[in-house]
């Protein structure tokens, strides 16, 4: 077969989110190009040959900076698809408007930290008195211009990504959808597949993973009880295989007012939470986790340079060499490393404020603040190459501000991403700084 005839025989691509038909396939379909790694050679290669494999190195996965996408809940809700799954009139629909109304407020949720950003919540089974009259009762008379409803939508087959689309346009600090239920936006079919399953989530997720941002899909339970809770979710595997996690709500009685929440996924720990629903304001409260949280361990490198410079120690006298012994790095890693010491060393210095029995307080406070303000410069310029977000990642890593470094996990906090991607760019950050100079 030559490369002209291969060109004009479609060969529909396998693999996951990919959908295997046998009908309607176009020759000029082109393979999604995943822009972090490609080049014009792949792209001349995808062009001229459907059977040609993009692969990427070790070292280009290593050596690529990724966008940032921080969760939506630290600990609990991350960018992606999941399921939130319970019996019918079990009270998802009230944690739904709890987690919507807290996240469009950026209010913490029981004890984890929530990220402020616009929601869209898709009551299709609900109309909007009943929406009023829950709300009311929940959150009072306080109303935000952030959180917004619909009744009505589309389904997956029927146009629902692209109506999804336009109001993402319109409103592009939403990260948060909440599809309430999955079943009204499925094509209504008698055919319950593992495949027909699978796809609708891929689809979502897909539409999610594209725009980095979360969709929580309400969906019921089944009837016959499992050992494992997540086996009790309608319908088959698929859903949950394609999902990123999910959330299962069950209730001891179904009268009673404690429930158990289960959370697993692929991003975040697997935990148990023990809620109990206040009556009178129709909401779930937390009374305990019988998990805890997964805490990422402390970065050696990061611990013995804290321990180099602090407000107790503010100075560090060794060669690169012996610094690079004791922070297990070759010489020419530690390079950036020993000037942020450096920076950091001087700015605990000058602005130390001296002990009143010192004789020359005048003069050395003058000679501390103009050398403060030298450093202030030095930092400006030694970063000046970098882009805002990894100037002030390292300035916060490294203490150059208040002379105290951060760990990975506090500067995620303040910039909104998790300790990993910290780590990631401050290691790429710090080997423009060494390339540049």
């Amino acid at each position: 077969m030559t490369i002209k005839e291969e060109m004009t025989t479609p060969v529909a691509p396998v693999g996951a989110g990919a959908e295997q038909s046998s009908q309607n396939q176009s020759t000029s379909i082109i393979p999604e190009i995943n822009e972090d790694f490609n080049t014009s050679d792949d792209f001349f290669q995808q062009m001229m040959n459907p059977y040609y494999l993009k692969t990427v190195s070790m070292n280009e996965l290593y050596e690529t900076v990724f966008q940032s996408r921080p969760p939506i809940i630290d600990g609990l809700l991350y960018p992606g698809v999941y399921l939130f799954v319970g019996a019918p009139k079990f009270g998802k629909s009230f944690l739904m408007a709890q987690l919507a109304y807290h996240v469009s407020k950026g209010e913490p949720l029981w004890n984890y930290t929530v990220h402020k950003s616009d929601v869209l919540y898709l009551a299709l089974e609900d109309n909007y008195e009943r929406i009023q009259k829950r709300s009311y009762r929940m959150f009072g008379t306080e109303s935000i211009d952030n959180l917004r409803f619909a009744v009505m939508a589309n389904t997956v087959d029927g146009g629902l990504e692209r109506q999804l689309e336009g109001f993402l346009h319109q409103h592009p600090e939403t990260r948060l959808i909440i599809i309430d239920t999955l079943q009204k936006v499925r094509e209504a079919s008698n055919e319950c597949s593992y495949g027909n399953d699978y796809q609708v989530i891929t689809r979502l997720k897909q539409f999610a993973d594209n725009r980095g941002i979360c969709i929580l899909l309400v969906h019921h339970t089944r009837k016959q009880k499992a050992d494992d809770s997540f086996d009790m979710i309608s319908g088959t595997n698929g859903l949950l295989g394609a999902a990123d996690g999910a959330f299962i709500l069950e209730k001891e009685k179904r009268t009673g007012d404690t429930a158990v929440l289960e959370v697993s996924g692929r991003d975040q720990p697997e935990q148990k939470l023990i809620l109990k629903k206040n009556m009178e304001r129709l909401t779930w409260e937390l009374e305990r986790a019988e998990t805890e949280l997964w805490k990422a361990p402390p970065d050696p490198i990061l611990e013995k340079v804290a321990d180099m410079v602090s407000e107790k120690c503010p100075e560090w006298d060794g060669s690169p060499t012996e610094l690079a012994e004791a922070l297990h790095m070759s010489v020419q890693e530690t390079g950036a490393v020993a000037e942020m010491l450096e920076t950091a060393r001087r700015m605990n210095l000058a602005k130390r404020e001296p002990e009143p029995e010192e004789e020359e307080l005048a003069e050395t406070q003058a000679v501390e603040d103009t050398a403060y303000f030298q450093m202030r410069q030095r930092i400006s310029d030694l970063l000046s190459n970098l882009n805002e977000t990894d100037a002030k990642l390292l300035t916060l890593r490294f203490g150059l501000e208040k002379g105290l470094p951060m760990s990975a996990a506090e500067v995620g906090k303040i910039l909104g991403m998790t300790a990993d991607e910290v780590s990631a760019r401050e290691a790429e950050a710090l080997k423009k700084l060494r390339n540049e100079g």
